[in-house]
């Protein structure tokens, strides 16, 4: 069994990037630092027509930070940290040349959101769910108020970021946020599948397209990214939300 919290695989000039940080793929420095590294070498290999973000684990996509690297952090540490996963995220998929596809089966929280609403298409397997708790923990899911209005409109949007709940595949398709529902057991394939269709096309014209996308979509992206750094410091850095994370965290650690 490897030890390595992101595996990257090869097959019929589709790459596959999959989260491998049992129990549920909490994110931390080098596991977001791994994910655009293998970002970064699939958008360089020209063997490469289409890349695929995925799990290992059945239950989970990623259920977001691990929130122990944001506790009594200083804020320094903290905007690194954001740098990674709003700024060179964003970055490597704009980047890429190739089409992603993020296949969610299980839970896809606060930052797991964040890495698969970076991809192009999002295949949601029947049981996955979705959320942002940020606010539960006493932060606040800053990058999502960048591109989640966009997607499902501005109340519904500021539902779901301020409410904290978790909300079914279903919902997520009729919100538009997931790009189709398939059976759990068949996410792989129907991900392969899509690849291939996409890795059959002219590299030319789906490198070129998918840029002009891009570019299209990409509205004022970079501008809104940095202030998503200051105002997700902004929070973070206060006594109330020191607080909140601590509480989550022994109770977490009292649970198990």
């Amino acid at each position: 069994m490897t030890d390595k919290m992101v595996l990257y695989e090869v097959s019929k000039g589709v790459a596959r990037i999959i989260l491998n940080s049992p129990p549920v793929n909490a994110l931390n420095l080098e596991t977001i630092r791994d994910v655009i590294a293998a970002l970064e070498s699939a958008g360089k290999d020209e063997g490469i027509r289409a890349v695929v973000l995925t799990s290992a684990l059945t239950k989970a996509f990623s259920a977001g930070l691990d929130l122990n690297i944001l506790l009594g952090k200083s804020e320094q540490k903290v905007r690194a940290l954001l740098q990674e996963l709003y700024v060179r995220l964003h970055d490597a998929q704009y980047n890429l040349g190739k089409p992603s596809i993020a296949v969610v089966g299980g839970a896809a929280r606060g930052g797991g959101m964040t890495l698969a609403i970076s991809c192009d298409v999002i295949l949601a397997g029947q049981s996955a769910t979705f959320g942002y708790p940020e606010i539960d923990v006493g932060v606040i899911p800053a990058i999502h108020f960048v591109h989640l209005p966009r997607i499902v409109g501005r109340h519904r949007a500021f539902e779901l970021l301020f409410s904290g709940r978790s909300f079914s595949a279903e919902e997520a398709y009729r919100l538009g946020l997931v790009s189709r529902i398939v059976p759990d057991g068949e996410l792989a394939s129907h991900a392969q599948a899509l690849a291939e269709t996409f890795a059959a096309k002219s590299t030319d014209v789906m490198r070129l397209g998918r840029s002009a996308f891009m570019r299209q979509n990409d509205l004022d992206y970079r501008r809104s990214f940095a202030n998503a750094v200051e105002d997700f410091c902004n929070v973070a850095m206060t006594d109330a939300a020191q607080d909140r994370l601590k509480a989550f965290l022994d109770r977490r650690r009292a649970t198990r």
